[in-house]
């Protein structure tokens, strides 16, 4: 029997399957093609830090199962910069930093406006009616009330239309250090652990954990 993480899985590749019977893809040789020109369904994972690696490779398998060809390219810096902003990638892993009072920047991450700007951060290209709606109505909230409704709002309508694959769920958050430090309980629910900001040493567990 196979586990709810295996059966999960197993799942979302018939869905895949699916999905691209219905968008006339076909599977010839172990290997996914256009039903129409026979050229073969290729993605590259494009990154700027050899550490992303790990996380394009593990999804990687997962494509190769359903024929599909991928690639895995790191590049430097620069040369990543500019594909960006020429649009000239496939999949990438970003991340959209968001304050406690959301509000212009979202133009930016996700208005139709902001599409077809070189360098936006809207690396998505997404150009909708009902995301730009929910943008506005965050940005002008009259209360805390509505900007939380908008904002869910805004977050269920991204969702819904599978722009991205979303990562990095845990909730926790791992450190090492030495046990020399104290901080305030609890501490704040955002950012790195409040550190070293709101920490402070503490002799006494110092003297207990010795030199390093």
């Amino acid at each position: 029997m196979l586990s709810g993480l295996a059966s999960f899985v197993r799942n979302n590749l018939r869905q895949a399957v699916q999905l691209f019977k219905e968008a006339g893809y076909e599977w010839r040789n172990q290997q996914l093609v256009n039903g129409k020109t026979g050229e073969r369904y290729e993605v590259e994972f494009l990154g700027d830090n050899a550490l992303f690696e790990r996380v394009f490779l593990f999804y990687k398998r997962s494509l190769e199962r359903l024929g599909i060809s991928v690639l895995v390219r790191t590049v430097d810096e620069p040369q990543y910069v500019n594909r960006l902003r020429s649009w000239d990638f496939d999949i990438i892993t970003s991340a959209w930093g968001e304050s406690l009072l959301p509000g212009n920047e979202l133009r930016s991450y996700w208005g139709s406006q902001a599409a077809d700007q070189p360098g936006s951060e809207n690396v998505i290209g997404i150009k909708n009616p009902a995301v730009d709606a929910m943008i506005e109505h965050i940005i002008f909230a009259k209360s805390r009330e509505d900007l939380i409704a908008a904002t869910r709002a805004l977050d269920r309508v991204l969702l819904w239309n599978h722009y991205v694959v979303p990562q990095w769920a845990y909730s926790k958050l791992r450190t090492a250090r030495w046990d020399r430090f104290s901080r305030p309980s609890p501490l704040p629910k955002y950012g790195v652990s409040a550190f070293p900001t709101v920490w402070w040493w503490d002799a006494a567990k110092a003297a207990k954990a010795g030199r390093p």
